[in-house]
């Protein structure tokens, strides 16, 4: 295979756009739930940064079925994550499938990425006020 390929893209980073069917109440739900305030905004879109990545929030006729993660945001102590998200008000998802349990909020994953030097993960979801699906994991060393 020709590794000088010049008519594929480049490719510099990924960025995330979830729909919101009311942006407003979108922008008050991230600030009010998760502490983040956009860094740029535009007529119909908010721009977020977070840990290195960004993420937007544009105005949107149609909405996710939320029905699988959109977004996962990943955080060093799980418990105390969810439970200051808690305390804003978040409410967390339970799931109840074959091999793949929540207990308070919070399940234990089995198996990770090898590069991202972990043997599992902890994860837990909640939706926003769009609908959208969100995750926050921790990898287990």
């Amino acid at each position: 295979m020709d590794t000088d390929d010049t008519s594929a893209p480049v490719l510099l980073r990924v960025a995330t756009r979830l729909p919101a069917q009311d942006l407003e109440r979108a922008r008050r739900f991230y600030s009010e739930k998760l502490g983040l305030d956009p860094v740029d905004e535009r007529p119909g879109g908010l721009l977020y940064r977070c840990g290195g990545a960004e993420f937007v929030l544009f105005r949107s006729t149609g909405s996710s079925p939320g029905t699988f993660t959109q977004m996962a945001l990943e955080v060093e102590d799980i418990e105390a994550a969810v439970t200051e998200l808690r305390r804003r008000g978040v409410v967390f998802e339970e799931v109840d499938a074959p091999g793949f349990r929540t207990q308070a909020g919070i399940a234990e994953i089995e198996g990770n990425y090898p590069s991202k030097g972990a043997r599992g993960e902890r994860g837990a979801w909640f939706r926003d006020s769009e609908g959208n699906l969100l995750g926050v994991g921790e990898p287990v060393l």
